[in-house]
């Protein structure tokens, strides 16, 4: 692993570091040359998803890396319309084909998809997937309480993680806790909101220049103060170095609080609701 970065230990005793790299619309070769070079920056987590289209171009860059496979860590995720065990095991069979490695390290059920009621069957999957050795850890995305204490008192495994919208903008207080006081991990998507808001941000900014630091360092650090494991992505190789230098600096309480209390009740980015939402 990198030595540079923190590492966490998840619930079943796999070890992954505090800040990974998102790869959402990064394809073919030019994905695969974007990816690389997170991984030559230092990232050792990456993050895609079956609904990506792109683990076979992750795949790529892990093989152009010179970084050994077993230090890396690599999580994907299984789609709505294949929830049902039947297809989640060949989904999982397939995700491996396309990215041509081994085993994932991480694989999380993407959304919940309540009205489909089929996370269970899924969760199931990922659970023999786990002892096949397709996968060496299983988690969750987007899952709300109630459904993880659903899989764990119909299955006996509780989600080593569940990745979910954390950003300033919507800081996830509760459901946080609620990690917290179960042993989950949580992981940040979309952990800068949108971009070109966020990173404008005043407030922000007046903590971003007391730290002589950029505004998404500052968040990027935020996220770390808060146990959120951060998933940013950027296809600037200035940028990307940038996001993962952020453990020379700390925010104090009050900062801390300052950038917490940004969030507010629609701050989703796209009104993606797990009570409601459907993914597939």
């Amino acid at each position: 692993m990198n030595n540079s970065i923190p590492e966490i230990i998840l619930n079943d005793g796999v070890n992954v570091p505090a800040i990974g790299f998102g790869t959402y619309l990064l394809n073919g070769d030019e994905g695969a040359k974007i990816i690389k070079n997170a991984i030559d920056s230092g990232y050792r987590f990456i993050d895609t998803a079956y609904n990506y289209e792109n683990e076979g171009t992750v795949g790529e860059a892990v093989r152009r890396s010179s970084i050994p496979r077993e230090d890396l860590r690599i999580t994907s995720k299984l789609p709505g319309r294949y929830q049902t065990y039947d297809k989640a095991l060949p989904t999982i069979q397939e995700s491996l084909y396309r990215a041509n490695l081994n085993y994932y390290d991480l694989y999380l059920i993407h959304w919940p998809n309540p009205q489909q009621d089929n996370y269970v069957e899924a969760w199931e999957a990922l659970i023999e997937a786990r002892k096949r050795g397709y996968v060496r850890s299983i988690g969750v995305c987007n899952f709300l309480p109630k459904h993880m204490e659903r899989l764990e008192k119909e299955t006996g495994v509780k989600p080593s993680l569940n990745q979910i919208e954390l950003h300033p903008f919507f800081n996830q207080a509760e459901l946080r806790k609620w990690h917290v006081e179960n042993n989950i991990a949580t992981q940040s998507w979309s952990p800068l909101a949108r971009a070109n808001t966020v990173l404008q941000n005043n407030t922000i900014q007046k903590i971003a220049d007391d730290h002589d630091k950029s505004i998404s360092q500052v968040i990027l650090r935020w996220h770390y103060q808060l146990g959120a494991i951060s998933i940013p992505k950027s296809s600037s190789p200035e940028r990307q170095l940038e996001n993962i230098s952020i453990f020379d600096f700390n925010l104090d309480e009050t900062e801390m609080s300052i950038i917490s209390e940004l969030t507010r009740p629609d701050g989703r980015n796209k009104n993606q609701d797990p009570v409601v939402y459907e993914e597939f």
